[in-house]
């Protein structure tokens, strides 16, 4: 036991320069506490417990984790003496939040001189958070008088309270690592934010992380991919002090090898790692210059990087946005003595703060489709998690699309070329051979005639001189025939009276052509073929067509349709209605018209190769004055033959065609 009967003596100052004297860690404090507290009060055996309370335990079982004196062959936890009743102690001080003293035989607070021992539990913070991990320093006590006992309480009451000058030198060296952190941030971010493009941004971060850190080599790789996740690969896409990067190169691939090994842990990698000093204590990361975490990397790529210098130290580090990975950050050094865990801890503070940076600067490289890309599987990660979510994405659209096609039902519609014309045509011709003299006033193609108007004339002069040709002759045979007659040649007269009669034949053919050269037309409608302006005064033959007339107030629709869809369609029959549809011309595609299917022809007809079936189908009523209607418009019609489900739909010719092929 320290003598510490005055505040001037070696003892006492000793045991205040120890527990003022900065620790490294939380474990190194609390284990030099504990050591201390230990020989202050004589104990015979003092236990560290950590005392965890998880979210929803109202009464956490205390866990050891130091024993002073130590362990046999240097453990951190030994044997420990009345266990149950010192696990109760620290639970009791732990529920608390006070320094308890209890007796070995019951549970009740008491001094008394005829006990066997005490049990002395004090709770210590190693966070300065109230919610942060707790724990309890128990004293095993032998049996001593009240008053000594007291002395000794207090004297540990008062000692346990540097606790709090530890947590605020903890907390003062967190600022100052934070303040470092954000310094070096700064000025990466800066760096990089002058550069031009990405390839720019991820070289000058490189070489300025390099000068900043005096490491001899700084790598910066990034992930493959545009997607969310990337490819889980890492490309090294800069070195510092390096131009060109030849990926083909030992060492690059190394490098790479080296940054997928800290991709794939998602976690900080040092090789040499740190040496694993224990399990940690109450809120500790790991003893003296060492850390749980990087002391269970694995590190086999960083060995084989670090394997052409003995003194090389390489530690990579996760470029991190939110969940994501972005890239890695690998670093070498081959500085004397050990890796700094301080300096590790404030290189990866900086680039998480830098690593947003770096993601904009790559979307402002990429093109507007990829910058789409990435928002769509950043909404989709959102919607099934951020792993292997373009799969996902498609799993779900495949198995959305299967619903849809098998259960949705949508209007089926059979569609096939048609021609819109003219319901009645009449068509006009020369009526004999001649020449065309006039037109009628206004003919032209497009202008609407009445019935009887003249369309145009033939010239009948060669009909006229022939006519009084025939009609002299008449004329003579009668007067040959009188002749004859008073002459009392009676055969002779009728010879001549023959021939009179022939003539006169003769002079109503020509009356008739002459009759016929003025040509009407034969209804009311619109001249919808046929030009002779520039055929006046040219000659034609008996038949030539020459003007087409119809009525453009009655038009029918013309379609062919295929004879694999024709049973799906149907005229009007008996206690069937007609099939019915819409037409679209390819003057006015935007314009669909309803039609009404009028008869189908029965007889199918070759047509491209195909067998088609002409359907003849009437306008309904509006839809023949449309505005966009002229006698041969092509275009499509979709006739109408009920809801299907879309894969009906889009496998019923794929199932006609195997029928016919397995039918025997």
């Amino acid at each position: 036991m320290i003598d510490l009967s005055s505040v001037k003596t070696p003892g006492w100052q000793r045991v205040v320069a120890e527990l003022a004297s900065p620790a490294p860690d939380d474990r190194a404090f609390l284990a030099r506490l504990l050591s201390v507290l230990g020989q202050v009060s004589g104990s015979k055996q003092a236990v560290l417990f950590s005392v965890d309370r998880g979210e929803g335990e109202a009464s956490p079982e205390p866990r050891a984790v130091l024993t002073w004196p130590p362990g046999p062959e240097a453990q951190a936890v030994g044997a420990i003496e009345s266990a149950g009743e010192v696990r109760g102690a620290a639970r009791s001080a732990a529920d608390s939040g006070q320094v308890r003293v209890f007796g070995l035989e019951k549970a009740a607070t008491f001094y008394d001189d005829t006990e066997k021992g005490s049990i002395i539990a004090v709770p210590v913070h190693s966070s300065p958070e109230p919610t942060g991990p707790r724990g309890v320093i128990t004293l095993l006590i032998e049996p001593r008088s009240r008053q000594a006992l007291q002395t000794t309480t207090a004297m540990v009451e008062v000692l346990a309270g540097y606790t709090n000058l530890h947590g605020v030198r903890q907390q003062l060296q967190r600022v100052k690592a934070a303040s470092a952190a954000l310094d070096l941030a700064a000025k990466l971010i800066a760096s990089v934010n002058t550069a031009k493009g990405f390839r720019g941004a991820v070289i000058q971060l490189a070489n300025d992380l390099s000068r900043q850190i005096r490491a001899d080599r700084v790598a910066v790789g990034w992930v493959k991919g545009i997607g969310t996740g990337g490819s889980g690969a890492v490309r090294c896409v800069s070195i510092s002090d390096t131009e060109h990067i030849d990926r083909r190169m030992a060492m690059v691939q190394k490098i790479e090898a080296a940054m997928d090994e800290c991709l794939d842990q998602e976690q900080t990698v040092l090789y040499p790692p740190p040496p694993e000093q224990g399990q940690a204590g109450p809120g500790a990361q790991g003893g003296p210059g060492g850390d749980v975490v990087l002391s269970q990397a694995i590190t086999h790529s960083h060995r084989e990087l670090a394997a052409s210098d003995a003194r090389l130290k390489v530690v990579s580090f996760p470029l991190r946005e939110g969940d994501r990975i972005l890239g890695v950050v690998t670093v070498e050094s081959t500085a004397e003595g050990p890796a700094d865990i301080g300096s590790i801890e404030l290189v990866q503070s900086a680039l998480d703060l830098v690593s947003p940076t770096l993601a904009v600067r790559r979307s402002d490289d990429r093109t507007l489709a990829a910058r789409a890309w990435v928002s769509t599987v950043k909404g989709g990660a959102w919607l099934v998690g951020p792993r292997h979510t373009v799969w996902k994405m498609v799993g779900v659209l495949v198995l959305v699309a299967g619903i849809v096609v098998t259960f949705v039902r949508v209007p089926y519609r059979v569609q096939s070329p048609m021609e819109v014309q003219a319901r009645v045509k009449h068509t006009v011709s020369l009526p004999i051979d001649g020449v065309i003299e006039s037109l009628g006033e206004g003919v032209a193609p497009g202008r609407i005639v009445q019935q009887g108007d003249v369309l145009f004339q033939m010239d009948t002069m060669q009909a006229k001189d022939q006519l009084l040709g025939a009609t002299a002759q008449k004329i003579e045979a009668e007067k040959e025939a009188d002749s004859h007659r008073k002459a009392g040649k009676l055969g002779e007269a009728q010879q001549a009276e023959a021939k009179a009669a022939q003539a006169e034949a003769r002079i109503r053919e020509i009356q008739r052509i002459i009759s016929q050269a003025t040509v009407r037309a034969p209804i009311t409608g619109t001249i919808i073929a046929g030009d002779l302006q520039d055929k006046i005064g040219a000659s034609g033959k008996l038949g030539d067509a020459v003007f087409q007339v119809a009525p453009l107030n009655d038009m029918i629709v013309i379609a062919r349709v295929s004879d694999r869809d024709i049973a799906l369609i149907h005229e009007q029959s008996e206690g069937v209605e007609p099939t019915r549809g819409h037409i679209a011309t390819k003057a006015a595609p935007g314009e669909k018209l309803p039609v009404v299917i009028e008869r189908i022809v029965p007889l199918a007809q070759p047509k491209d190769g195909k067998n088609v079936f002409e359907v003849r189908c009437r306008l309904e009523d509006g839809a023949v004055q449309h505005r966009a209607l002229r006698p041969g418009m092509e275009g499509f019609v979709k006739l109408d033959t009920g809801r299907r489900t879309l894969l009906d739909i889009g496998t019923r010719r794929i199932r006609d065609q195997l029928r016919l092929w397995l039918w025997w």
